[in-house]
């Protein structure tokens, strides 16, 4: 990919932050928040979340914007906004729509459009997609394109950082797969996983937090039986996991 390709992640927290920063070693990458508290924050070298030290954003080359004007016409938008839960246990897709109609109403032709938030089978393509038609103007798939690599991060985890992980990738077209694998190829020494589609990319990071959430309860409710019983989970656990095919929690 075009070393001189600009580059906009859209969303600051816990996952854009780490990521623009790693993205900025190679590639011109500004980095967009609507929150004019936190790109202050950040262009005095300041991370509330802790996941980017002192010296790595004074080093750093990323820029900080949060006026939507600054982003006008880049090559490459990347969102990273958060997906939470409504009270009612339903997708929150508010952040990620929000975000959409804000890069479609200052991205040009040719723009390809990244997703990185938690998002259900179906969201890249089926609600983004034609939200950034209507604020662009522009057709999906002929003038613009999309993009899906979810994110993995853990917060607090100093060990599978995203110049470390194993990146999904996947285009709207073969052309944009390989832009995207090119360009996360970049920044991590995990390699890139290309997916078959986005709605597989999309389907994967559903099934790899759900599985984690599975398995955080079934533990859970275990070790109270065993708390109960008098039994040690730690110790329950230590002998489990010599089974083969034993997934140890």
């Amino acid at each position: 990919m075009d070393k001189n390709r600009k580059i906009v992640v859209v969303g600051l927290g816990y996952v854009g932050l780490p990521l623009a920063i790693s993205l900025a070693r190679s590639y011109p990458v500004i980095g967009f928040d609507i929150d004019a508290n936190r790109v202050g924050e950040l262009e005095a070298c300041e991370d509330r979340t802790r996941e980017v030290e002192f010296d790595r954003l004074r080093e750093s080359t990323l820029t900080y914007s949060a006026d939507p004007a600054s982003i006008t016409g880049a090559d490459i938008y990347i969102v990273t906004v958060p997906t939470p839960v409504t009270a009612n246990n339903q997708p929150d897709l508010g952040a990620v729509r929000g975000a959409s109609k804000m890069v479609g109403e200052v991205m040009s032709k040719g723009a390809v459009v990244v997703y990185e938030s938690t998002v259900y089978p179906g969201v890249t393509e089926d609600v983004c997609g034609p939200i950034l038609e209507h604020a662009s103007g522009l057709e999906c798939g002929k003038d613009f394109f999309l993009g899906y690599s979810p994110e993995r991060i853990n917060p607090g985890d100093r060990e599978h950082t995203v110049d470390r992980i194993t990146k999904v990738v996947a285009g709207q077209t073969a052309e944009v797969a390989d832009e995207l694998c090119e360009m996360y190829g970049a920044i991590t020494s995990g390699g890139v996983f290309r997916a078959a589609d986005i709605k597989t990319a999309e389907a994967a990071k559903v099934i790899e937090n759900a599985q984690r959430d599975i398995n955080i309860a079934f533990v859970n409710e275990v070790a109270t039986i065993f708390n109960k019983m008098g039994i040690s989970i730690h110790d329950v656990l230590e002998a489990a996991c010599t089974k083969w095919n034993f997934l140890n929690f």
